[in-house]
């Protein structure tokens, strides 16, 4: 007999935790029909009879996210054998009020309360038979982390397999009216969803409106029963069913819970009286993000790419591929196309490999052990002074990872002001394709200096802040910021097979990255930059790439880095910004220099000063990002206007802050003369210091009034 079992819980309920030790590797990853929201399932480890879905980490289903839709539609609709609503111990009160939900959809669910190993920590007794009894449910207590009581959760799942009889009855006056509600409902309507209905229908819940088809005389009854009891309670109807339902858990508690010291601070308190003060917290992010760079950049990392970049790439490959490529008598603009392309292009990116891995070993150790979270919650303290909400850091922490699904985590927030603002600017966060180039230019410029890798992502959160201080002075998104509500779950120790199965899926999706876009891309720059138009071949001076080159340099002529292989850089890194890095690595293996990663930033240094290398660095770090990403954006923006606004503004803060950068920089560092490109940086650093100063836009002027037309019709 085969089952399918649903896991559905809280963020940081420990669910995605469950999924993995019950699931191991065997899991598959892919995308909900028809949106671009991540979705796992997996075969039980132990039982490959049985499937487990997992579901996006959800408070309620609500259909306010994109994430609460899916799982309330994949649990109404899908051939669900038994429900695993994973609940954290440590917080019953929020996480029951999920559980209450599952219960009124009548679903076979089966409760695990997780991290009954810190219970006892926080002194807190659980009756696990009069919980069981009060939700009328099985209830197991267990612990992902210790991977205990996990056969017992999967045993009782068996048990309850298709058995949905449970109902949660609330106060007897809201029952008369949900009573009412269901005889008013189509008989095609099943008996087993006619309560979740009714109650959906109660609280207002558009999506099920939409679906039920009333009478107009029962549509008229509907408002009347709802008025009626809403006149009783003296309450709007929503808050009526939320309120009975935290009323049923808190008598639910009451009777099953037994919290021994009440006000006895935890661990877990003790550390983030520390972790999370005000004065102390953002220093302490710093340090803690300085040493993962130095780490990834400087020390451990550097030591993987050298040898990488200088042994495997530098020799190894190379000189394997030749002797293979004369034996079988290989033409040669063939082998020029293998050694000084491809292996040249993506071994230069490759050899970047051990530095991402240590930096996302390095977060993945701090996601796992809960401190991440404390970030969010201690940026939501800054950035609501700035007008953003606390929900645009998780966005911006996924695009650490990849630029793309942290764009669609902005789908959370439900201000759609703050939603476009936070899409507008999450790219800014240095992502896994740009941490090669600022390995390269920190390597080839500040071998000395461990500052430089982790400035590059504080850079990226001040864009960040200072531009939701400038634009949200602006009529297109002034507003009071969405409020932030997340649960901090209690710091363990990390698990090293999640830590390391996180690096190794990023690292591995690196990698592909490179065996896909930027082999193909690769192939391109080489035969640009070794034939003309005439497709003579010829050297790349006089190649196709360097005309075009050579027109677009004079635009970042003023950056400091106006030279045609910096600009063919740059605009190849829209595709993928680790094709930065290819570039180079096959321009300058082309100009009788090796592809050596040391060789590379000898040749740099003689073409950049390093106040250019880090003008450089900065315009390629806030620019528009990658193909896939600006691809998410349209997506999330759902209009091209707003699109090209998005973009338009990348690309100008960038050049911006590039500009100031190397002007001021090559003066007052490197001995420089007053030009015209000092006075245009003068002129466009008071233009951004009125902007984040000018009071907040109260009513449209003109100009931004037609800009609100133009991109979707704000005022």
């Amino acid at each position: 007999m085969t089952y399918q079992f649903a896991l559905v819980g809280n963020p940081n309920s420990g669910k995605t935790s469950t999924f993995n030790q019950l699931t191991g590797a065997k899991q598959t990853v892919g995308n909900w029909p028809g949106v671009t929201v991540e979705r796992k399932s997996g075969k039980l480890r132990k039982a490959k009879e049985i499937t487990i879905q997992d579901l996006p980490g959800i408070y309620s289903l609500s259909p306010y996210t994109p994430e609460e839709v899916i799982s309330r539609n994949y649990l109404a609709e899908a051939p669900i054998d038994a429900v695993l609503d994973i609940v954290d111990g440590t917080n019953l009160e929020r996480n029951l009020y999920l559980t209450l939900q599952l219960l009124e959809m009548g679903l076979p669910t089966i409760v695990g309360i997780n991290m009954i190993d810190l219970l006892k920590r926080k002194g807190i007794q659980i009756n696990f038979e009069k919980l069981s009894y009060g939700l009328g449910v099985p209830v197991v207590g267990f612990s992902a982390l210790k991977q205990h009581g996990l056969n017992k959760l999967i045993d009782a799942a068996k048990k309850k397999a298709g058995n949905g009889d449970s109902v949660v009855v609330y106060d007897s006056r809201l029952e008369a009216a949900l009573a009412e509600i269901k005889a008013l409902l189509p008989e095609e309507i099943s008996e087993s969803k006619r309560r979740w209905i009714a109650i959906k229908l109660f609280e207002g819940d558009e999506l099920i409106r939409q679906q039920v088809t009333l009478t107009p005389s029962n549509e008229k009854e509907l408002a009347e029963i709802i008025k009626i009891t809403e006149m009783i309670f003296d309450e709007h109807s929503d808050a009526i069913i939320v309120n009975e339902r935290y009323e049923f858990i808190q008598q639910l508690l009451a009777l099953a819970t037994i919290k021994e010291e009440e006000y006895r601070l935890s661990l877990s308190d003790k550390i983030d009286r520390v972790l999370t003060h005000r004065l102390l917290a953002l220093p302490i992010f710093a340090f803690f993000m300085w040493g993962i760079y130095f780490l990834s950049i400087q020390t451990i990392g550097t030591m993987g790419t050298d040898w990488v970049n200088d042994v495997l790439f530098g020799s190894w490959v190379p000189d394997i591929l030749q002797q293979l490529m004369n034996q079988w008598q290989v033409a040669q603009w063939l082998q020029e196309l293998i050694q000084d392309g491809i292996v040249a292009g993506v071994g230069a990116v490759l050899g970047f490999v051990p530095q991402i891995f240590v930096l996302f070993f390095c977060l993945a150790l701090l996601e796992d052990c809960g401190y991440m979270a404390r970030i969010a919650f201690v940026m939501d303290r800054l950035f609501r002074k700035f007008g953003l909400s606390g929900k645009s850091f998780i966005p911006m922490l996924i695009a650490t990872g990849c630029g793309v699904p942290g764009v669609m985590a902005s789908r959370t927030i439900e201000n759609e002001k703050d939603r476009r603002l936070t899409v507008m600017v999450t790219t800014f966060m240095p992502c896994s394709a740009k941490l090669p180039i600022i390995a390269l230019i920190s390597g080839a410029f500040f071998p000395e200096s461990s500052w430089v890798a982790p400035s590059a992502y504080f850079i990226g959160m001040g864009a960040i802040v200072l531009s939701g201080i400038a634009l949200k002075k602006t009529a297109l998104f002034a507003g009071d910021p969405a409020p932030f509500i997340m649960e901090l779950p209690a710091y363990h120790l990390p698990q090293l097979g999640t830590v390391l199965k996180s690096a190794i899926d990023r690292a591995v999706a690196f990698i592909k990255k490179a065996g896909t876009i930027i082999f193909v891309a690769c192939i391109f720059i080489w035969f640009t930059s070794s034939y003309n138009f005439t497709f003579d071949r010829v050297g790349e001076e006089e190649s196709i790439l360097a005309f075009f080159g050579r027109l677009l340099a004079p635009i970042f002529a003023p950056l400091g880095w106006g030279t045609w292989r910096g600009a063919v850089a740059t605009i190849t890194g829209l595709v993928a910004k680790e094709n930065v890095i290819g570039t180079f690595g096959i321009l300058y293996g082309q100009s009788g220099v090796s592809e050596t990663g040391t060789e590379i930033c000898q040749v740099l240094r003689g073409d950049y000063t390093p106040v250019a290398a880090y003008s450089f660095l900065i315009f390629n770090l806030l620019c528009a990002p990658c193909f896939a990403a600006i691809g998410a954006i349209h997506r999330e923006m759902g209009d091209s206007k707003w699109t090209w606004l998005a973009i338009s503004y990348q690309c100008g803060l960038a050049y911006c802050a590039s500009l100031i950068v190397y002007q001021f920089g090559h003066i007052f560092f490197e001995g420089g003369q007053l030009t015209v490109g000092t006075l245009a940086a003068l002129i466009v650093l008071g233009l951004l210091l009125f902007a984040l100063i000018k009071r907040p836009q109260q009513k449209n002027s003109p100009l931004l009034q037609v800009v609100g037309e133009v991109v979707g019709g704000e005022k």
